[in-house]
């Protein structure tokens, strides 16, 4: 039995972050208050300007951050943003470094990307993230690690810093399955809503009470909350297109499954009209 101890990150290792968006900005900024060394790359360099500010680096590259930084986070929207930016980042980070994807992506693409890093001494976690920007700003988003114990004991220190949440739920790719079954039931849950409202209303039941009738009631769930505050399912205009995708990447793990099918099911009629999308 092994009992050395994990080794963790310390407040001077650098920390690299691809994907400043509405919930990877918040993240950067926890890590930059938590007093990590933040070291940033974006394809607009004007995105940087105001973590420069608050005193992080800009990289002239990805490569030129893979080749500074302790752990990487990459925290872009789907498989080939990810892919892309590994591309450059993996031949530049040097053995013993860390890689973490905080994107929701293809659990084989991390397994693909993990194998591509052991090749280099690098280690790899797959860490998708749930609760959108106010989440990360106020530290609570839950965090689904997927990796070695050792990996998620050296970037544990790190994820601290904007997370309420964080498992370890397994070897890579663990993280994404559980995030995309997370996505799933919300996106199935707000289906849910959306035909519950729309029977009340049937009935002759005013939407709004009715909303507010559940939300203190058994029926409740946070797709529920979340579906009661929009005007119509067109609003969701930011979300949807995510939940699609997530939908959609359940489909491509676990295909003719009865639990997929079950969950897209209730998902469609809702995502067809927030989107135009069918799913």
């Amino acid at each position: 039995m092994n009992d050395t101890p994990a080794k963790t990150l310390s407040k001077s290792a650098r920390i690299g972050f691809i994907g400043l968006g509405s919930q990877g900005g918040p993240m950067a900024e926890r890590i930059a208050a938590a007093g990590y060394p933040l070291v940033l790359w974006a394809r607009r360099p004007e995105a940087l300007e105001t973590f420069v500010a608050i005193g992080a680096t800009a990289a002239g590259s990805v490569a030129e951050l893979g080749r500074v930084c302790d752990l990487v986070g990459v925290c872009v929207v789907d498989d080939a943003g990810v892919a892309a930016i590994c591309d450059e980042l993996i031949p530049a980070m040097k053995p013993g470094s860390l890689l973490v994807v905080h994107s929701t992506i293809l659990p084989e693409s991390c397994e693909a990307l993990a194998r591509r890093c052991a090749a280099r001494g690098i280690d790899f976690l797959d860490a998708p993230v749930s609760g959108g920007g106010p989440a990360a700003a106020a530290g609570t988003l839950t965090v689904m690690c997927g990796g070695s114990a050792d990996a998620f004991a050296q970037a544990k220190p790190v994820f601290e810093s904007y997370a309420g949440a964080l498992v370890h739920l397994g070897p890579v790719g663990s993280g994404q399955r559980a995030k995309i079954v997370n996505n799933a039931l919300m996106a199935a849950n707000m289906g849910l809503a959306h035909a519950a409202l729309a029977a009340g209303e049937a009935l002759g039941i005013e939407r709004k009470a009715l909303a507010e009738l559940i939300k203190a009631s058994s029926g409740r769930s946070f797709g529920m909350e979340v579906y009661a505050r929009l005007p119509n399912p067109q609003a969701f205009a930011h979300g949807a297109p995510l939940l699609v995708k997530d939908v959609r990447l359940l489909g491509t793990v676990l295909p003719g499954h009865t639990g997929m099918e079950t969950l897209r099911d209730a998902a469609a009629g809702f995502l067809a009209e927030a989107t135009g999308q069918d799913i």
